[in-house]
């Protein structure tokens, strides 16, 4: 091997590769276009291609490997020739993606490669490939571990849905959210009970953050999970005595009875975070979501049913208008000057 710093003159590229000299287990090697010859390699490089010991530095891959070896890597020198860099490699830098597969001793090999065309060191020489293998067993193994992970918690996640159903079908409140005429009914006596012994309460409008890109991307069984993990969350987030409802696919609306704005918003702000970093798992696959949500209260922004609800609906729009994933409250309303 030679001093790569020296091969080459020092760039950004440079700097680069001296540090993949260093990474365990990716194989780096610069060799000439033509030829096919070998100009420089690193250790990790160096001990796959000759196991005997001998300096691969001038030779080709012919000299070193098996002719199906040999055929394999000269066609995937000649696709980066005749390609333009397609991708981000290692560290940044631009290059042509492949993969290589080996058969060694009855034991399979499979490398992630890419290559990036080199100019020439001199105004003689022709073009050299710059090639960096990564082991993908390890990142297969990784990802294998990662999906029975998501795996067993789709399954936690279905075994604590039911458990939460047969527990709440002994207690008082209900095991699923209000629809949009009955929270209206319980939103109705709220009015008229704050009204007669002068209290307050507060209401709450929440939409899950762009539901459509979700449902189109993902798909709606992706989304039908997040709606059923944003009823769980509503529920560890309030009182037994709160109302809790869906109003519409992705609008949900909460009711604190005898609460005061600023401890609603701090109870809103309480389920956004928890939303925020909440994971279900559909299909195998991790989906994410945000929320954002509109707090109103009476008597201090509205006095009537009409006018609390449109308080919340205008925080709640105002919530998404700012980008989503925060909670907004609706306007105090001042008192008349006398």
């Amino acid at each position: 091997m030679s001093d790569l710093s020296a091969f080459i003159a020092p760039t950004e590229l440079v700097r680069g590769l001296l540090a993949l000299q260093q990474q365990d287990p990716a194989l780096v090697a610069i060799k000439d276009a033509r030829s096919g010859v070998y100009r420089w390699v690193n250790p990790a490089m160096q001990a796959w291609l000759a196991a005997d010991g001998r300096p691969v530095v001038g030779l080709a891959d012919r000299d070193l490997l098996s002719p199906a070896e040999c055929a394999l890597l000269r066609a995937a020198d000649q696709r980066a020739l005749a390609a333009p860099a397609e991708t981000l490699g290692p560290d940044g830098l631009a290059g042509v993606p492949d993969e290589h597969r080996f058969e060694r001793q009855g034991r399979r090999q499979v490398f992630r490669a890419w290559r990036l065309v080199l100019p020439g060191l001199d105004s003689a020489a022709g073009p050299h490939l710059l090639t960096v293998w990564r082991d993908a067993a390890e990142a297969e193994r990784l990802g294998e571990q990662l999906r029975d992970s998501l795996a067993h918690i789709e399954r936690q996640q279905a075994a604590i849905e039911l458990m939460r159903r047969e527990h709440a079908q002994g207690m008082d409140r209900p095991s699923e959210l209000f629809r949009r005429e009955h929270f209206e009914e319980h939103l109705r006596r709220e009015v008229a009970l704050s009204q007669r012994e002068e209290r307050e309460f507060a209401l709450v409008l929440i939409s899950i953050d762009r539901s459509d890109e979700l449902r189109a991307t993902q798909g709606q069984p992706a989304l039908q999970r997040v709606v059923e993990s944003m009823g769980e969350l509503m529920r560890r987030n309030t009182r037994a005595m709160d109302v809790l409802a869906q109003l519409g696919d992705d609008l949900f609306a909460i009711l604190f009875s005898g609460v005061g704005l600023a401890t609603a918003h701090a109870r809103a702000e309480q389920l956004r975070r928890a939303c925020a970093t909440q994971i279900v798992v559909q299909g195998g696959v991790p989906v994410r979501f945000e929320i954002s949500a509109g707090v109103a209260s009476f008597p201090h922004t509205a006095q009537t049913l009409e006018a609390v609800g449109e308080a919340a609906r205008q925080a709640l729009r105002d919530a998404r208008e700012r980008g989503g994933n925060q909670v907004a409250l609706a306007r105090i309303r001042l008192p008349e000057a006398g």
